[in-house]
């Protein structure tokens, strides 16, 4: 039991360093010693697709089945897998994406975890690798996230891209990350990259509820400002920031809501 104790927690370290090799190797040999063992299937099943070995993530992710009927992940990822053998898109190789093991290390104020909205094309979700760099594309009133192909994956909450297009104008540069993906979930990591001179003092994701409302106040005065003016809360603003606070204290995000026809999610 010890060193089975011991390769997980071994198994984990490597999947969390993007070490899908090591990792696989690791998975293996728990499966030796206890051919039960529900969750060394699911990390080697998800070690072999992230190296792109579909065939045998598809073979592990049966086992799961056999061992537990209505595994979600397993059936969620055989889903998906199925997408990629049917749809013919996925060049099966064995390139990986190796990348910094503290790649998803946050950092309060400057990084974020999101869940996106309305999702693209399956086909395109069934692409999607753990670690891999994707796009932020400015359209209209929404940023959208795409892949290097600038095939459309889905894009960030209404409120998130509210504040993100103005410190995007104003200078700010971020990065984004796959850091989950599936046919129905898809999470980004941000990370700023760069911070516009005139948004100096403002994080791009403040994790008060209070800072998040008061600073998209302000930062939607420097929006409408020219470049260069200085912009300072006046009184009648600050009457106008306290009633706007006031009014919406008990959320912490705005909800999503679908925007009109023009707005859908590309096909």
């Amino acid at each position: 039991m010890e060193e089975i104790n011991n390769l997980e927690k071994q198994a984990v370290e490597e999947a969390l360093k993007l070490n899908w090799k090591k990792a696989v190797a690791l998975n293996l040999k728990i499966i030796k010693i206890d051919k039960k063992n529900l969750d060394a299937y699911l990390r080697l099943a998800f070690a072999y697709f992230q190296l792109n070995k579909i065939n045998e993530a598809q073979r592990y992710y049966k086992k799961v089945l056999k061992l537990q009927p209505n595994n979600y992940t397993a059936l969620e990822n055989l889903n998906r897998i199925q997408v990629l053998l049917t749809k013919k898109q996925k060049k099966l190789s064995e390139k990986s994406i190796y990348l910094d093991p503290n790649l998803f290390l946050d950092i309060p104020g400057k990084t974020k975890s999101v869940v996106l909205v309305n999702l693209g094309q399956k086909n395109i979700l069934a692409q999607l690798n753990v670690g891999e760099e994707v796009k932020l594309k400015i359209r209209k009133r929404r940023v959208e996230i795409r892949n290097q192909q600038n095939d459309y994956i889905g894009h960030l909450p209404d409120d998130l891209s509210k504040r993100l297009l103005i410190l995007i104008k104003s200078g700010s540069e971020f990065l984004s990350f796959i850091k989950e993906a599936g046919l129905n979930r898809v999470v980004v990591f941000l990370k700023e990259k760069n911070r516009g001179k005139r948004v100096a003092k403002y994080f791009p994701f403040p994790t008060n509820v209070s800072h998040i409302k008061s600073d998209l106040y302000q930062l939607q005065k420097i929006d409408e400002s020219k470049e260069g003016d200085e912009v300072e809360l006046t009184d009648a603003d600050l009457d106008q920031l306290a009633e706007f606070l006031t009014s919406e204290e008990k959320e912490d995000y705005l909800p999503y809501q679908k925007e009109g026809q023009e707005e859908e999610a590309e096909e």
